[in-house]
C-alpha cells in the first residue's frame, strides 16, 4: 500500500510528496529568466510555494522510497514559507535546492546530515552550529543577508561557498565558524562579505581558497577576516579568480563548482577592506597572497607566529597599512619589491625564513632598504636572517653586503663618541667589509708622507753609519713599522716626527679594522 501525504496538504505539496519518494526533481520554473530569479521581485504564487513544515516532514519523516528508487529533495524554483526547522534531526536524505527562495531563516543546528547543496538561493539566515555532514555543504551563489553561523560544525568533505553574498548580524559577524572541521576543501571564490568572516581554531583537511572574494569590515567590526589558529592541511589561496564569463551558449567558472576558465579570461583580484587576521596559522602546503589590502585607521594584515614551508606574498598593489610577520617561520619566501607596504609598516621581528625565492628582480640594496622600512627601531636580528638565507643562496657579497648595512644601522644608536669612530670605520675601510679602502687610503698616506720626507730629510742617528736615505722606503716603513726596509737609522725631528707617528698609528688602525673584519666574515662563513 503506497503512503498517501497528510491531509491538509496543498496540490502543489501533494506533488512534492511523490516526487520526493521517486527522488525526482520538483522543478516549479517558467522558463523566464526575470520571474525565476530568486533574489528578484516576481510574485511566486502558490503553485510555486511550499510550506517549511512540509520540507521539514518530508526529511525528518518522510514517506519510503518508491520501489527501485532513492528518495531525497530535490528542488527547483520553490518559495518556502516560515521558518525551517530541522535542528538536532537526523536527515538521511540526499538535499539538493536551486534557484529556491526561503522567508525565514534555515535552524539546522546539532543536526546530522549525508550532503546538502543549496544553489543560488535565497536564505535570510542558516543556524548551523555544531551540524554534522558526511557529505558536501554546498551553498554556491546564494544570498544569505543575516550571515551563517558553522560554529563547531563538522563537514565530511568539502564546504563549498563559491560566489555567495553574505550580509551580517546585529554583532557584525556573516560567517561564525569558529572551531569548525572541513575534512577535505573549503572553497569560498568569489565570496562577498559585508562582514566578519570568522573561522578562529578552524581545522581543514584540504585547500582553503578566497580567491577573487571581496571582503568588507562594517563599523561595528573593522574586522573582515578572522582565521586566528586556522589549520590547513594543503594550501591557502588570497588571490585572483577567473571571472564567470561566456562562450558561446555556455559559461565557464560560472556555476560555482570549480570549472576552470581558459587562458585569457578577465580575472578578480582578492580584496580586503578591514583588518586580516591569520595569527598563528598553520599551512602545511603554502599561503600564497597576492592580493589587494584595503587597511586604515588601526586595520592590520597579522601574519603573526604562522607556519608554512611556503610564503608567496606578490601583491600587485601595495598594503595601505601594517603587515606583521612577527616571529612567523617559512621555508620558501616567494616575494616582490612592490608587494611590502612603506613608512614602517612592516613588522619582522623574530621572522624566520629558510630560503628567498623572488617573483620578480629583488636587488640587495632592496632587501636592505625591506629591512630599514619594517621598523624605526634597531634590530639585527632581521639583518643576520637576512644575511644567512643569502649565505645559503650562495650569494655571499650580498650578504657581507647586508652586514655591512648592519654596522651602519648600528651606529644610529650608539653614543656621540662611538659614533664618531663608527663614521671612522666606515669611511676608511667600512668596517672591514671593503677592505679595498685600505688599500686606498695605504696608498694615499705613502703618497703624501713620501712627498713630505722628501723635502723633509731626518738627520742620521749615527753620521758614520748612515743608511742611504730613501723617502719612498722610510714612509712605507712607518706605515708598516714590523718591516724593516733598511730606514730605521733616520731620527726625524720637528714636525716631521709627528708625521711619522702619524703615519705609523693610520697603517695600525687600517690593518687592525681590515683584519677584525676578516675574522667576522670567517665567523660567520
Amino acid at each position: 500500500m503506497v503512503e498517501q501525504a497528510p491531509e491538509g496538504w496543498t496540490d502543489t505539496e501533494r506533488e512534492l510528496w511523490e516526487a520526493f519518494r521517486r527522488g525526482n526533481v520538483f522543478d516549479r520554473r517558467s522558463g523566464d529568466a526575470d520571474t525565476d530569479d530568486p533574489f528578484g521581485d516576481a510574485v511566486w504564487g502558490p503553485g510555486r510555494t511550499v510550506r517549511a513544515r512540509v520540507l521539514a516532514h518530508l526529511l525528518l519523516a518522510g514517506p519510503a522510497a518508491a520501489t527501485g528508487r532513492v528518495a531525497s529533495l530535490r528542488l527547483n524554483g520553490v518559495s518556502v514559507s516560515g521558518a525551517l526547522n530541522l535542528a538536532g534531526g537526523d536527515i538521511g536524505h540526499y538535499v539538493e535546492l536551486r534557484d529556491c527562495r526561503f522567508e525565514q531563516k534555515i535552524l539546522i543546528s546539532e543536526a546530522g546530515a549525508s550532503t546538502l547543496r543549496f544553489v543560488r538561493c535565497l536564505i535570510p539566515r542558516m543556524e548551523a552550529s555544531r551540524l554534522a555532514t558526511t557529505g558536501d555543504l554546498h551553498l554556491a551563489r546564494c544570498r544569505i543577508p543575516e550571515g551563517i553561523r558553522l560554529t563547531d560544525a563538522k563537514i565530511g568533505t568539502d564546504l563549498l561557498l563559491n560566489q555567495t553574498v553574505l550580509g551580517c548580524d546585529r554583532f557584525g559577524r556573516a560567517v561564525s565558524a569558529d572551531g569548525m572541521a572541513v575534512h577535505q576543501d573549503f572553497e569560498a571564490d568569489r565570496i562577498e562579505v559585508h562582514g566578519e568572516l570568522s573561522l578562529r581554531t578552524t581545522r581543514i583537511g584540504g585547500r582553503f581558497s578566497l580567491r577573487g572574494a571581496q571582503l568588507h569590515a562594517v563599523p561595528q567590526n573593522r574586522i573582515c577576516l578572522n582565521a586566528v589558529r586556522i589549520t590547513v592541511g594543503h594550501t591557502c589561496y588570497l588571490t585572483s579568480s577567473a571571472d564567470a564569463g561566456w562562450s558561446g551558449s555556455r559559461s565557464y567558472y560560472g556555476s560555482g563548482y570549480g570549472q576552470v576558465a581558459p587562458p585569457g579570461a578577465p580575472s578578480t583580484p582578492f580584496r580586503a577592506y578591514g583588518q586580516v587576521r591569520l595569527s598563528d596559522a598553520r599551512f602545511d602546503g603554502a599561503c600564497l597572497i597576492s592580493g589587494e589590502f584595503h587597511l586604515e585607521g588601526d586595520d592590520e594584515l597579522s601574519l603573526r607566529r604562522i607556519h608554512t614551508p611556503e610564503l608567496r606574498f606578490a601583491c600587485r598593489v601595495r598594503p595601505t597599512g601594517p603587515v606583521s610577520l612577527t616571529r612567523a617561520r617559512v621555508g620558501n619566501l616567494v616575494d616582490t619589491p612592490e608587494a611590502w607596504p612603506r613608512g614602517k609598516h612592516l613588522g619582522l621581528t623574530g621572522f624566520v625564513y629558510e630560503n628567498l625565492r623572488p617573483a620578480a628582480p629583488f636587488t640587495v640594496q632592496q632587501r636592505i632598504a625591506w629591512l630599514e622600512g619594517a621598523s624605526a627601531d634597531f634590530q639585527p636580528e632581521s639583518y643576520e636572517q637576512l644575511a644567512a638565507a643569502l649565505r645559503r643562496d650562495g650569494a655571499d657579497d650580498d650578504a657581507r653586503e647586508v652586514l655591512y648595512a648592519k654596522q651602519r644601522r648600528r651606529r644610529q644608536t650608539l653614543p656621540l663618541p662611538a659614533r664618531i669612530w663608527g663614521r671612522v670605520q666606515d669611511a676608511t675601510v667600512g668596517y672591514g667589509y671593503r677592505p679595498g679602502r685600505a688599500g686606498l687610503w695605504l696608498l694615499l698616506a705613502w703618497a703624501l708622507g713620501s712627498a713630505w720626507f722628501a723635502t723633509h730629510q731626518p738627520e742620521p742617528l749615527k753620521l758614520d753609519e748612515r743608511p742611504h736615505w730613501n723617502p719612498v722606503l722610510y714612509t712605507l716603513s712607518q706605515l708598516i713599522p714590523v718591516v724593516d726596509l733598511g730606514q730605521q737609522g733616520w731620527n726625524p725631528g720637528g714636525l716631521s716626527q709627528y708625521v711619522s707617528a702619524g703615519l705609523v698609528i693610520v697603517g695600525w688602525l687600517l690593518a687592525t679594522t681590515v683584519v677584525a673584519g676578516a675574522s667576522r666574515m670567517l665567523q660567520r662563513g
